[in-house]
């Protein structure tokens, strides 16, 4: 299968695709770095292949498929991961749409791409192809190689796991920006029980470090033990230059954390009503490389 040759030589032949497959691979995988990667692989798999009739349809099942490959691996890389996992955090996240009129088509919310997490590979991929980017289950069976009504209940399992287990429905922009302005003013002012009051009863605390960086291995429950994390972290840090940079992330609003001129984690959250019901802090360096560098914002202390 060969790219027509009609087309201009310098003509990138991704160009229309290219958006959406790095959305697919970067929900598949939770690494924007492995989905660029992913991508470039499929590029040079299209460009070797003779008589591709369906550039995009090709293109989409060779992501998938590699996709699939990746994850075995990376389930033996999980195992040896140090302390909580979440998503490589997404500055773009326009650009990663799946460009369809569905439900789920613009979310990319750590929220979701934790329930994605839990599922099997064939589940998220038959999930994914079908509810987010709106492809038939005569296609998608051909993609993963399995029968149409295997793929439908692939995706029907997946469905339900992913509606009980996003913890909270979608919040406006500026709901997320509000309380998180607000959660960081009250842990730098260092009171616990203001604090406390902006987290739902049961609240979690996620924090990916990878190893590299202090940060809690185990995740925190509950708002009193959350508001005394962060106001232990405000307290190790005093007399620091700890700026926030407000910072759409993965869609929505969050905050880029800068200590002492160098980024040091990103946080977003998600909300229920009035509260916070999660926080996630991503301190991994290798899960920051796409990250703005420092700028001027606002100094915390």
């Amino acid at each position: 299968m060969s790219m027509s040759s009609s087309k201009p030589r310098d003509q990138d032949p991704l160009a229309p695709h290219r958006g959406r497959l790095t959305g697919l691979a970067y929900r598949m995988l939770g690494s924007r770095s492995d989905a660029e990667d992913v991508v470039q692989d499929a590029y040079l798999r299209f460009a070797s292949a003779q008589d591709v009739q369906n550039p995009e349809a090709f293109l989409v099942t060779i992501v998938t498929r590699l996709c699939l490959d990746r994850l075995k691996s990376a389930k033996a890389q999980r195992e040896v991961y140090v302390g909580s996992w979440l998503p490589e955090p997404v500055f773009d996240a326009e650009d990663l749409s799946a460009d369809r009129a569905t439900e789920l088509a613009d979310d990319l919310s750590f929220a979701l791409l934790l329930a994605l997490d839990r599922l099997s590979p064939l589940e998220r991929a038959a999930f994914l192809l079908h509810d987010v980017f709106d492809t038939p289950f005569a296609d998608v069976a051909r993609m993963l190689d399995r029968s149409e009504a295997a793929c439908r209940q692939l995706a029907a399992r997946a469905r339900r796991a992913v509606r009980d287990q996003r913890p909270t429905p979608a919040a406006p922009p500026e709901n997320h920006a509000r309380l998180l302005q607000a959660f960081a003013e009250a842990a730098a002012s260092g009171d616990v029980s203001r604090l406390a009051g902006l987290l739902r009863e049961d609240a979690l605390l996620i924090a990916d470090s990878g190893g590299h960086k202090a940060a809690p291995r185990n995740q925190i429950f509950g708002a009193e033990k959350v508001a005394r994390f962060f106001v232990g972290v405000a307290n190790k840090n005093a007399g620091r230059d700890i700026r926030m940079v407000p910072m759409m992330i993965n869609g929505t609003a969050g905050a880029l954390i800068y200590l002492d001129g160098e980024i040091d984690f990103t946080t977003s959250i998600a909300i229920d009503g009035e509260k916070i019901a999660a926080i996630y802090l991503v301190r991994n360096p290798d899960k920051l490389r796409h990250a703005p560098p420092a700028w001027p914002g606002e100094r915390l202390s």
